[in-house]
């Protein structure tokens, strides 16, 4: 498996355990309540809803990362379209950010 399904992998996982929030309004409250630790937003977010998202994670410090279309955020979720997903468990987190650096640096090369 690739790390692009890695991280795909690891959302669906996080959603199975209960420790996903997604949407618009229930990722930005998770973000306001210290719950999310941390947040993906899709490639193919509109600029407003960017600019929002990582406004927001950094005035509460919760790192952001963007990635992936809509499509693929929510299929990865068994849902429909999903331009944002908040992790709420350290350990899931910890493994989708390392699943996420190591697919940046794979585009890099």
């Amino acid at each position: 498996m690739d790390s692009k399904g890695k991280v795909f992998g690891v959302l669906g996982l996080c959603q199975r355990s209960g420790k996903l929030k997604s949407g618009e309004f229930a990722c930005l409250e998770a973000i306001r309540k210290k719950t999310a630790v941390v947040v993906v937003v899709s490639e193919d977010a509109s600029d407003n809803t960017k600019k929002e998202f990582s406004d927001k994670c950094k005035f509460y410090n919760v790192p952001i990362y963007f990635f992936g279309s809509m499509d693929e955020l929510g299929h990865a979720i068994g849902k429909d379209v999903r331009t944002s997903l908040a992790i709420t468990d350290a350990g899931l987190a910890k493994t989708l950010i390392k699943n996420l650096l190591s697919e940046k640096s794979t585009e890099e090369m």
